[in-house]
């Protein structure tokens, strides 16, 4: 009694072994006929998906800016792959999952760089750090001072109310005796700023300037910019297209800019895959795509889903980028090195 009890627990128990499991989990998917039928409309959406990713530069900007808010978003469609794998299994569908294959490699030649590549450099001659302080900000010295604590030499802010430019010169004095703020943007830093003055984005009022900064490594001239908003409605789409203008001038006086080492900071409204900044995107590098570590996201402050405040360098060599911690913005804070 106590033999055939023992032995048909051990059988049992044989047979919940993981190989036993799996192999009647192979017998059921081998004869599960339907497991390359089903689920050819999940296939297809990676299909898809993929096509979007490879191709998002064809897609037309003629309805709704479609084009560039698709590319604003970019490495958000990744988010999509997990959904569909959980649908294909759900489906119990050998199709659904192989196809995921497609997107999945399309994204990681994208974006896997951003991820897993440490390109991070030492050393640097310069510091530079930007961030819109949001007109709004309840605590514009703690903001400053927050940003200074960085140690960047040079700082750019954005949107700053006439009523509270003060409160930002006071607060950052000590540490950057030189500055000029034109308009709703300003820059502070520790060496000689001069040759300070507005830059014409075509939008009536001043949101963007230069100045020569002499460094000990010699002139840098210093862009700060702020380029207007854009919109995403249910009846208008995306829309860019005070921006878009905005980028074309801002990039027409970059490209007219006679010094050979330029850095633009500020906050673009838009990201570095969009194709309506390419008037300045096509002359200049990104710092975080070019020695940032991850995606560097600074946009909304309390879940960063884009970057679209930059760090952008022409004749000056990017050794590393990144973000700040959050102040009383709706935007994180950025900082870069580089080496002139």
């Amino acid at each position: 009694m106590v033999q055939a009890y023992r032995a048909d627990t051990e059988e049992a128990g044989a047979g919940s072994q993981p190989g036993s499991r799996l192999r009647a989990l192979r017998h059921r998917l081998a004869s599960d006929r339907g497991i390359w039928r089903r689920g050819i409309i999940l296939a297809l959406c990676s299909v898809l998906l993929t096509v979007v990713m490879v191709f998002h530069a064809e897609i037309p900007n003629t309805v709704g800016n479609l084009g560039s808010l698709i590319e604003t978003f970019l490495p958000w469609l990744g988010v999509v792959v997990p959904l569909l794998l959980l649908l294909g299994l759900a489906r119990r569908s050998a199709t659904a999952v192989i196809a995921l294959v497609l997107p999945v490699a399309v994204w990681l030649n994208l974006f896997g760089g951003l991820l897993f590549a440490d390109k991070s450099g030492a050393g640097g001659d310069l510091t530079v750090a930007t961030h819109n302080v949001n007109a709004g900000n309840p605590d514009p010295a703690g903001t400053a001072q927050q940003v200074a604590g960085s140690g960047a030499d040079i700082v750019a802010l954005q949107e700053l109310p006439g009523g509270k430019v003060a409160a930002y010169e006071d607060a950052l004095a000590d540490r950057y005796p030189h500055h000029s703020v034109q308009g709703t943007v300003g820059l502070w830093s520790k060496y000689p700023v001069t040759d300070s003055s507005p830059v014409n984005i075509k939008l009536g009022w001043t949101r963007a300037m230069r100045a020569t900064v002499t460094t000990p490594e010699g002139p840098v001239k210093v862009y700060v910019a702020h380029l207007p908003s854009v919109r995403v409605k249910l009846n208008a789409g995306f829309t860019a297209n005070q921006r878009d203008d905005s980028a074309d001038a801002l990039g027409e006086a970059i490209a007219d800019e006679p010094l050979e080492r330029v850095v633009l900071l500020g906050d673009l409204n838009g990201t570095m895959n969009d194709r309506s900044l390419h008037a300045v995107t096509s002359q200049m590098r990104s710092t975080q795509g070019a020695a940032g570590d991850g995606f560097g996201f600074s946009w909304p402050a309390a879940f960063p889903m884009a970057r679209i405040d930059q760090i952008m360098v022409r004749g000056v060599e990017p050794l590393a980028s990144w973000t700040l911690p959050a102040t009383d913005s709706d935007h994180l804070p950025i900082a870069a090195r580089v080496q002139l």
